[in-house]
């Protein structure tokens, strides 16, 4: 690839993790956090510096734009990115910075002490003698979901600068996927009208996905029965002990603690609590829809055990679908863009790594939906730490793909 493309490519990342977008699940808005908004006008400004039409940012921050078509009959492809960060109790302030990495532990922050050590992070040693996009120890790098805008973005102003064949492109930027999916369950269809999309969202080279997780949260609400302790005895009911006979009827081997592959879980994830009242949530996982169908009946179960065993406490629960697995929605005419991602792979000389995601895309909310959206790599690896990193010669292999499925698409009209 043309240096000044990976330049570029990377000058577009470095600018977009300058800005906070750290999502905050606890709001009841979308976006849930201002930032998001303001890269959603950054981007559409870009978007229209590019010569792209229909640009488009609604009051929920999400961006939709088009590029029309130099090809006919070639099908309409969409390019999902999520505005948004993750909220993992570090700094929402990403500070990046680009280091040769020589194979030795790498120094991330000289005044806080802050090391990456390959002994703990083997996963550094494929990429040694190449420049690498770190953080500086405080924060999340942001290349979980940046580093999918920028090759986007990239990938928007090659095919403009080079008129390079194409069909019609649509892009959608959206918020708040980290807690929740939010933006591609609000996302408008009609403005994103496609024959399929991609998300571009985790890991490392090669990493191909169509499948993820069904997902769904549940949510436990205790009252109990307050009493001084001098008259307590069978009379009070204590919530926090209601939670703690719930949370014990769950297999402690079946957490995330516990589990890999294909293999689902349970995940108590938060509980407030007073001596009236408590909230405990829980978060299911499982690829099989059969099996994750079971995992919520058998929270019920857990709930009819609990209101007998706590005959004096008031136990109400809710469970709600948050995502589905993307193998679902592909039927036998679905499958052209999960081959066009392979072939793309192939022509790259990319040894494609088929993973079933441990967790779900944008794409998961929108093969949901109907929109069949399977996933390819960004190159970076670590998301949701301050070990985050991304080579660059895997992030321009990224935009490799990007521009290869569109130019593959185009040839196959």
């Amino acid at each position: 690839m043309n240096c000044d493309y990976e330049r570029m490519l990377v000058d577009r990342f470095l600018r977009y993790v300058a800005v906070n977008t750290q999502s905050d699940g606890s709001a009841d808005h979308v976006p849930s956090t201002p930032g998001q908004l303001e890269l959603a006008r950054m981007l559409a400004d870009e978007l229209k510096s590019l010569g792209l039409v229909q640009i488009h940012v609604d009051e929920h921050a999400i961006v939709t734009a088009v590029l029309p078509a130099t090809v006919q009959n070639a099908p309409r492809i969409g390019f999902v990115a999520h505005l948004d960060t993750v909220d993992v109790a570090l700094s929402p302030d990403a500070h990046p910075q680009i280091l040769r990495f020589d194979g030795s532990d790498v120094c991330l922050n000289t005044e806080k002490n802050i090391w990456l050590r390959v002994a703990e992070h083997p996963e550094l040693l494929p990429y040694t003698d190449q420049d690498i996009i770190f953080t500086d120890g405080t924060s999340v790098l942001g290349a979980d979901n940046k580093a999918a805008i920028a090759n986007i973005m990239s990938a928007l102003e090659i095919l403009s600068s080079t008129k390079a064949p194409h069909g019609e492109i649509r892009v959608a930027f959206v918020p708040d996927e980290e807690v929740g999916l939010w933006g591609s369950k609000l996302l408008d269809l009609d403005r994103f009208d496609v024959d399929f999309a991609y998300t571009i969202d985790c890991c490392a080279v090669g990493e191909l996905v169509h499948e993820t997780f069904n997902a769904g949260t549940v949510t436990f609400e205790i009252d109990g029965v307050t009493a001084h302790p001098m008259s307590a005895k069978n009379v009070l009911v204590n919530p926090l002990l209601v939670a703690y006979d719930i949370i014990s009827c769950f297999d402690r081997a079946q957490t995330p603690e516990h589990t890999e592959g294909k293999e689902g879980y349970w995940w108590f994830v938060g509980m407030e609590a007073n001596a009236a009242h408590a909230t405990l949530r829980m978060q299911i996982r499982d690829f099989n829809r059969e099996h994750y169908e079971a995992r919520k009946n058998y929270a019920a179960n857990v709930v009819d055990f609990i209101r007998v065993r706590h005959p004096g406490a008031k136990i109400s629960w809710k469970a709600e679908d948050v995502y589905a697995n993307i193998s679902n929605a592909l039927g036998e005419g679905d499958q052209y863009p999960v081959t066009l991602m392979y072939d793309a792979a192939k022509a790259l000389n990319i040894t494609p790594h088929t993973i079933a995601m441990r967790g779900g895309t944008d794409g998961s909310a929108l093969s949901w939906r109907g929109l069949v959206t399977p996933n390819y790599f960004t190159g970076a690896l670590n998301f949701h730490s301050n070990a985050e990193f991304l080579p660059i010669p895997s992030f321009r292999k990224s935009l490799d793909m990007t521009l290869k499925i569109i130019e593959l698409a185009a040839a196959a009209k």
